[in-house]
């Protein structure tokens, strides 16, 4: 299979995107669903977050409180390093577990949907593919208080925390402007899974693993026609 990574901007439309593509039948791994998995009560990662820092980011049932946590990372460039640090290992982990089950059931690629894909710059070299989902400044900033709830100076710090837009824009192989109608934003999409469904990128290592369970196979039975010999 080959790769795609899809990322945006906070309040760009990405999860729009994220979501006609999986109506489309493509296979997705959503990092923000995994990052909560890989953070619940009880796995290390929850207790490395708790003890560096505190019980002030947790719900009263013991979850962690994302809009808590939230509000400590985006006010300090080091506590956010820190969060990173400790959870995007993990994070990494869990998507790789998930990208081979698509290989084995047959995909032919996989949508990696990834907020800081470029901000981290730690997957991007295993991707064919990349797409930014974009839209203006001053359209991501009423979006992101209106769906937030979030002041001027609280969006815009919000937004300032992340790489800008137009970086991320020439950064990427593909882009969805999300600035318009959803009818537009969603026939972009439309143009996008068509050009991955018609891509042959996957072939060559599918044919290597075609190759190489060839390969045991053979091996397998020439053991088997010595020990039975």
């Amino acid at each position: 299979m080959f790769l795609v990574g899809l990322t945006g901007g906070i309040a760009s439309g990405k999860s729009t995107v994220s979501s006609v593509l999986r109506e489309l039948g493509c296979a997705i791994v959503d990092a923000d669903v995994v990052a909560r998995t890989v953070v619940e009560p009880g796995t290390p990662t929850y207790g490395r977050i708790v003890q560096h820092f505190g019980p002030d980011v947790l719900r009263e049932g013991g979850e962690i409180d994302r809009q808590k946590l939230g509000q400590v990372i985006f006010s300090s460039e080091e506590k956010r390093r820190l969060l990173n640090s400790i959870t995007h290992p993990e994070i990494h982990k869990a998507m790789l577990k998930q990208i081979l089950l698509y290989f084995l059931r047959g995909y032919r690629y996989v949508v990696l949907d990834v907020p800081l894909l470029f901000e981290t710059r730690r997957l991007t070299r295993f991707l064919n593919h990349t797409v930014v989902v974009y839209c203006d400044p001053a359209t991501q900033l009423s979006r992101l208080m209106h769906r937030d709830g979030l002041t001027p100076e609280q969006a815009k710090q919000r937004v300032g925390a992340q790489m800008p837009l137009n970086e991320k824009r020439g950064l990427a192989s593909h882009v969805i402007e999300n600035s318009g109608t959803r009818e537009d934003t969603h026939r972009q999409v439309l143009r996008l899974h068509a050009t991955l469904e018609d891509s042959a990128e996957h072939l060559p290592v599918r044919l290597l693993a075609i190759a190489a369970a060839l390969g045991l196979a053979g091996v397998l039975l020439y053991a088997v026609k010595l020990l039975v010999s």
